[in-house]
């Protein structure tokens, strides 16, 4: 059984691209790291706090985070504060494969980019026309954009989860931060909030919170305010009422339930969650409604759905 999904409107030529590959007899790994390049490497997606082209910090830097987890004990990697790389998840990938550590941030994660034949590029050129004039704006007016680093009511962050035919799973995320997941796999890639300190870092980068996969049950991704999120464990607690037993759907509406009443209605925050079992079967629940896209094998083409509010 090969199975993907993505969240949000745009997911939906990875999901196909991840599907092509899939059908093809790629990994799931392989299969969402490429596909989530696409996304990356593309000033079109970065308005929406993908990658390139994505806005930058208080200093004018697009500083990246990317992680990737496989439902291989152990088998983790992230980096974070990285410049110059237009593919962050790929140096996610690379630490995860090759470092003797499993998580490198700002300089030192850039070195071992460089190290490990990636091309660090101009700031200018990570840049696009749209994020530069909304610097400018920013530097003016002292005027920021409402944008959470993965999913906002502006900003959106991709998430994707593959399942492979040799029975890996894979779950990455994106949004100047992107998400993977392989064989239980999850990889999240942000460039973050927009305007951020230099240096800040969200959910997307760490295990359990913006990603989280176990070769026995499946993968979950997160995406939202990450600055709340990661106070939560969202995709550590999705996965683990899978493995009590539960739907992918039902655990991600009771980790939002759980969240909500611990919260109160008042303080609650944007989150969305996506997971996969090792099924294929695909659940969602988000505190606000947001569109995502699914398939899996027998299926001609790739379905784009609506996540409904979660009741609060």
């Amino acid at each position: 059984m090969a199975a993907a999904a993505g969240t949000w409107a745009f997911s939906l030529p990875a999901v196909q691209r991840i599907r092509q590959l899939l059908l093809q007899g790629g990994s799931a790994t392989a299969s969402l790291q490429e596909a989530m390049a696409d996304i990356e490497d593309d000033e079109e997606t970065g308005s929406f706090v993908i990658g390139r082209g994505g806005y930058p910090n208080k200093d004018g830097i697009i500083q990246c985070d990317a992680a990737i987890m496989e439902g291989e004990p152990g088998r983790f990697g992230a980096v974070a504060a990285l410049q110059g790389i237009g593919t962050p998840l790929a140096v996610a990938r690379k630490v995860m494969e090759e470092a003797p550590h499993s998580f490198l941030v700002a300089n030192g994660a850039m070195n071992f980019a460089k190290d490990h034949g990636f091309i660090v590029e101009d700031n200018r050129s990570m840049m696009s026309e749209q994020s530069t004039e909304a610097y400018q704006e920013y530097l003016e007016n002292g005027k920021s954009l409402k944008k959470h680093d993965t999913l906002a009511t502006f900003v959106f962050l991709v998430g994707l989860i593959a399942l492979d035919i040799y029975g890996n799973i894979t779950v990455a995320r994106i949004i100047s931060n992107t998400l993977l997941i392989k064989k239980n796999s999850l990889g999240v890639s942000t460039s973050g909030a927009p305007f951020k300190y230099p240096g800040r870092v969200g959910d997307s980068p760490l295990p359990g919170n913006g990603l989280y996969a176990d070769k026995e049950v499946g993968a979950a991704a997160a995406t939202g305010d990450g600055d709340k999120i990661m106070c939560f464990c969202p995709c550590f607690h999705a996965v683990l009422l899978m493995k009590q037993g539960l739907s992918p759907m039902v655990a991600c509406q009771t980790v939002v339930q759980d969240i909500l009443q611990r919260t109160g209605k008042e303080n609650m925050f944007e989150i969305g969650i996506i997971a996969m079992n090792m099924k294929g079967e695909v659940g969602t629940a988000s505190s606000m409604s947001f569109p995502y896209c699914t398939w899996s094998q027998g299926k001609d083409s790739v379905e784009q759905l609506i996540q409904q509010c979660h009741q609060l």
